[in-house]
């Protein structure tokens, strides 16, 4: 029976320090012609287009200037992203256990890897680059930002994708979702797939645990119960 695992990317795969958070300002800053102030939006497990939506709000946008500006924020975020690459990596880390349990679980011919997150896709391949993972990553599966800005639609996406371009056999019971955020909790709750939350985020092992969330963990260093319990 197959598996498939949607990772977050921020906060579960990887931190990038503050690199993502200053090009979104700048990309804001491009297209406005002014720095959109101190807007303090907290991006944790939230979709490259709503952070920009909020920073624009926060800059007293109206909804429909905002959206009508949106585009180009998200066309000049990935612009800046991708010519901040060598910065994200000197300033981020991958996380405890992360290459070693993607390794793993590529060896795992019913297990398929991918990523469920809210950057958009081209957003997603940098930040996946930089760190080294993308060769145990199923990007052509993935969900990503750019395809709904609604977070809790993206598992669909995901399984829509594995079954039609991989012909895998899975429904939502075949999935986890693997995350730090509440949000990435209620993605999979919508969908009916499994979460495993894990504290290596801005959200403490204490209020994950305060969840209905299949599985908490303090970080993916225990690489062999991981493998076993997202392959089982």
């Amino acid at each position: 029976m197959a598996r498939l695992v949607l990772w977050d990317i921020d906060g579960t795969l990887v931190r990038g320090g503050r690199v993502a958070g200053d090009v979104f300002d700048h990309a804001v800053a491009s297209v406005l012609g002014r720095h959109p102030g101190d807007h303090r939006v907290q991006m944790g497990g939230k979709t490259d287009p709503q952070i920009a939506l909020e920073i624009l709000a926060f800059a007293a946008l109206a909804d429909a200037e905002a959206a009508d500006h949106l585009p180009a924020v998200l066309a000049a975020l990935e612009e800046g992203l991708s010519d901040a690459a060598d910065e994200l990596r000197a300033s981020g880390r991958v996380l405890p256990g992360i290459p070693d349990v993607l390794r793993a679980l590529d060896a795992e011919p019913a297990v398929h890897s991918t990523v469920l997150t809210g950057n958009t896709a081209a957003n997603a391949a940098v930040k996946l680059a930089a760190f080294g993972l993308t060769p145990w990553l199923d990007l052509d599966i993935g969900a990503f930002g750019s395809d709904d800005p609604d977070r809790t639609a993206l598992v669909p996406v995901a399984l829509e994708r594995a079954r039609r371009l991989r012909r895998l056999s899975v429904g939502p019971g075949d999935v986890w979702v693997v995350g730090d955020t509440q949000r990435d909790l209620a993605c999979a709750r919508v969908a009916g797939a499994r979460c495993a939350l894990v504290a290596t985020g801005h959200a403490s092992l204490d209020e994950l645990r305060a969840t209905d969330a299949d599985v908490v963990l303090e970080d993916l260093s225990d690489v062999d119960a991981v493998v076993e319990l997202l392959a089982g």
